[in-house]
């Protein structure tokens, strides 16, 4: 019933092609009185931020930080996709789908004490787009805008302009569907440009937004602490006087500082520790929805992985289930396509390749390696816990051991978060690697043009996957507003990667928090990270 009622939510959530007036329902409230609030909510996750401006970070553990200080112009409804006012309370949508007008909150202001106004949202969308920005810093890339808004030559976005202080307007070069989506994506939080200006290349470790809670100081690997917004617009809110989030990479450490009150939430909970969770009565059980995918990429710029007849004998090689049952404790399912089946859009007639090691070892024969690769390949795996991968160095190894079966011999490395994330975009230190997505908006095309898109090489698409055929089904889905026909074109489109197999599509997993029993307000969010807003610990 869950899934279908999430089915339902992102079903609702991709038909945006309304081009009438719109004014969606009012932001997340507070039923709570202010008695229920108040003191330090401390959170355990598994990994440090990469950095805290949203607008330069892909990774999830850099956008929870975003989501506590930064407010976006639209925004998610708690626990799921359905797109509600944020900053703009209202929008309206011109009859061709080019021109959306946005009605602006009036009285917000940012951290630093300057006002949020239509020229703010304006120097922002500016600074993401214009490739040579002067606020765009050294080593900074604007991937999310890119993957969500095109590349520079073929951007989705014409022009922002500020009309009044209070009214912004889109023009765009061409439809897309998803645009009210991705405009509530973490990614495009709306940062103080006085701050941006002050702080330069800082402002990476010195965010200022106007979101429920202020950036007060980062200890690197780890501890992020926040404070309240006192003038924050939502009254009433945030409820927790100060956030403190700590980063604790092992999985038993951090289940051990929740059992021992250190910490009073924590992310990514192992699938080993879920039958004494239950257990004990002093804490409770959190399932994130499943909304993501893990996957074992090839770089498929490299030999022997530009040649898709050896990337498809690999996927032979990996035993889904097998690594389910040895890591998920059934909080998992093998996943066929890039997308997971909750989403629509989904190809139910796509199949998978059965894990089949004799097939495999044939396959790689029939490629011109009968004796298996000649080379040793470097296999990156992940140094933290992720929601979709609770340790990507055993389920590695497990691969390894499968794959040294058909005469492919792999060197697993694991290097620091954020040297990792770089080395897979950059796409020169790896051959093949584990990682995940998991979806920011409810639109199959978060996952297909960002993962997979040619466009979106150099960014997230860290297979290198350069697919003309795949690259226009994904811009015509981005263009068709009649979400039958879109999904017609995402069907099409996952029968094209099956094929190609740039990637061994690993898992879609459900998430596991843990926190003590007293926590209350939380409503985990299926993109992966929500706000703690509405968040207090019940005396």
């Amino acid at each position: 019933m869950f899934t279908l009622m999430l089915m339902s939510v992102l079903l609702l959530a991709g038909c945006t092609g309304n081009k009438s007036a719109t004014t969606a329902p009012e932001a997340n409230g507070t039923e709570e009185t202010a008695a229920t609030g108040g003191g330090t909510l401390i959170v355990g996750r598994g990994g440090d931020s990469a950095a805290l401006d949203p607008a330069i970070v892909t990774d999830g553990e850099s956008l929870k930080i975003a989501q506590q200080v930064f407010d976006t112009l639209l925004d998610y409804k708690e626990g799921t996709t359905e797109v509600m006012p944020s900053l703009a309370e209202s929008w309206t949508i011109s009859d061709d789908a080019l021109t959306y007008t946005f009605k602006l909150r009036e009285g917000v202001k940012f951290h630093d004490g300057t006002d949020f106004n239509a020229d703010a949202v304006v120097f922002n969308f500016n600074r993401w787009g214009d490739t040579k920005s002067k606020y765009k810093f050294e080593g900074d890339s604007f991937d999310y805008y890119d993957s969500m808004f095109g590349p520079e030559e073929d951007r989705v976005i014409a022009s922002v302009t500020a009309t009044d202080p209070t009214t912004v307007v889109f023009k765009l070069n061409k439809p897309q569907a998803p645009f009210l989506q991705n405009l509530a994506m973490t990614c495009f939080g709306i940062a103080s440009p006085k701050a941006i200006e002050d702080e330069k290349a800082n402002f990476k470790s010195n965010p200022v937004g106007t979101g429920p809670f202020v950036f007060k100081e980062w200890k690197r690997s780890d501890s992020i602490t926040l404070d309240k917004n006192p003038n924050y617009w939502q009254e009433g809110l945030p409820k927790m006087d100060q956030v403190i989030i700590r980063s604790i990479p092992d999985n038993t450490a951090r289940y051990n500082a929740l059992q021992n009150g250190e910490i009073d939430m924590m992310e990514d909970l192992s699938p080993d520790d879920l039958a004494t969770l239950e257990a004990n009565p002093a804490l409770q059980k959190i399932n994130r929805p499943p909304f993501n995918v893990a996957y074992l990429g090839f770089n498929t710029t490299k030999k022997p992985f530009d040649d898709p007849k050896v990337r498809v004998a690999l996927n032979y090689a990996v035993d889904k289930k097998g690594l389910i049952d040895a890591f998920f404790a059934g909080q998992a399912e093998p996943a066929v396509n890039p997308i997971p089946p909750t989403l629509w859009g989904y190809n139910k007639s796509v199949e998978d390749y059965p894990y089949d090691l004799a097939k495999a070892k044939q396959l790689l024969a029939d490629a011109g390696y009968p004796n298996g690769l000649d080379q040793e390949l470097t296999f990156y795996a992940m140094p933290v816990p992720r929601p979709y991968m609770p340790d990507g160095r055993k389920v590695a190894e497990v691969i390894q051991a499968s794959f040294e079966q058909i005469g492919v011999k792999v060197k697993i490395e694991s290097p620091e978060w954020a040297t990792y994330l770089e080395d897979l975009k950059n796409g020169t230190k790896d051959d093949l690697f584990i990682i995940g997505w998991t979806g920011d908006n409810g639109d199959p095309d978060n996952f297909f043009y960002p993962l997979l898109d040619k466009d979106s090489i150099g960014g997230n698409n860290y297979s290198q996957y350069d697919s003309e055929e795949f690259h226009d089904l994904i811009v015509k889905a981005q263009q068709e507003t009649d979400q039958a026909e879109r999904s017609k074109l995402y069907e099409q489109a996952q029968v094209i990667v099956k094929k190609d197999a740039p990637w061994v599509p690993l898992v879609h997993s459900t998430p596991l928090l843990a926190a003590k029993a007293e926590l209350k307000g939380y409503v985990p969010s299926p993109t992966g990270s929500e706000a703690y807003t509405n968040v207090y610990i019940e005396q």
